[in-house]
């Protein structure tokens, strides 16, 4: 018999299992995606089709660019509970004076992606919870809605309409823009080294700042792209729907933050994951309707029954990650 040197499994046998729970953990989204489309497959055959998809995934677009939103924040250790109420305060810009008065409607918008900027640096010099100021945000955003809408109406520019209509051969349009989204998303913020700067700013503030790094640019940059993508999710909301409503976006807020979790990232630590992002983002879009319809749950009940998924879904990271550990 071969003899083993001594400490040689436990050494190799931890490290090997924490390699194979590193892996599990980083495919546990793709997992989550399969297992919903494996569920519909079966309830529903006909779904999986091209029309099904585009169907299905109608509200995947501005749900994923929301939740990409909730990932900038999260990335630095922060949380917006205002992305629902502003992706909403964008609709009615966008259904108003977007179409009838562009210029004005684009000067309101970038100055909304400049107000996200400067909470960002309110946050950071005054030391102030972020939750506080986005949650006193959201009920700026709500007034300011109600104040362009005061009732459901408007209409989409036309532009924006043919863009969200777009039916690409194959593939249907919803898969390819979640598509480009991550991948645009994940090159700036994964592979570039200004990425690595803005998830520092959330893993190690106290090295990025002896780096000699400004952490309140950082907050800055990473509020003004909150907005930026606050901004796109409103515009193709509004696109999908047609017409806008003060209240339209108010479910984005829970959406996107379950987005972010559900796709690998954490509260703490800047780990996040565009690509994880968006797969939580397009379980969610099809859990939330078309899943839970084809399993004749009542309406009034699946709202819970999307909690229990995300409940199921994160206790097996939480799993995973003692292993891991």
């Amino acid at each position: 018999m071969t003899a083993i040197a001594p400490g040689t499994l436990p050494k190799s046998s931890p490290r090997g299992s924490a390699a194979r729970a590193r892996m599990l953990r980083g495919l546990l989204p793709a997992l989550s995606l399969a297992l919903v489309l494996i569920a519909i497959a079966w309830l529903n055959p006909r779904a999986i089709s091209y029309f099904g998809f585009n169907l299905m995934l109608n509200l995947a677009i501005p749900i994923a660019l929301a939740t990409i939103a909730q990932m900038f924040v999260i990335a630095g250790n922060e949380l917006d509970l205002s992305i629902g109420t502003f992706v909403g305060f964008v609709g009615c810009v966008t259904a108003t004076w977007l179409r009838d008065a562009p210029l004005i409607g684009i000067l309101v918008l970038l100055g909304s992606i400049g107000v996200y900027a400067l909470l960002g640096a309110l946050i950071h010099l005054r030391k102030l919870p972020s939750i506080v100021v986005t949650l006193g945000m959201s009920f700026v955003w709500q007034g300011l809605a109600i104040l362009i809408l005061p009732k459901p109406g408007g209409k989409a520019p036309d532009w924006l309409l043919a863009t969200m209509s777009f039916k690409p051969p194959y593939i249907p349009f919803p898969i390819l823009a979640a598509l480009l989204i991550a991948v645009v998303v994940h090159f700036g913020l994964m592979r570039t080294s200004y990425g690595v700067i803005l998830r520092g700013s959330g893993g190690n503030a106290a090295a990025l700042r002896r780096a000699g790094w400004s952490l309140l640019r950082t907050k800055i940059v990473l509020f003004a792209l909150t907005g930026l993508f606050g901004v796109l999710s409103g515009m193709a909301l509004i696109g999908i729907t047609t017409s806008a409503d003060a209240n339209i976006g108010n479910g984005y807020t829970l959406l996107s933050i379950a987005g972010v979790i559900l796709g690998g990232g954490e509260f703490v630590g800047g780990r996040v994951s565009p690509v994880g992002a968006v797969i939580g983002a397009l379980t969610l879009a099809l859990a939330a309707s078309p899943l839970l319809t084809f399993m004749h749950i009542p309406p009034d009940w699946q709202v819970a029954a999307n909690g229990a998924i995300l409940i199921i879904v994160l206790a097996a990271r939480v799993l995973i990650s003692r292993r891991e550990r």
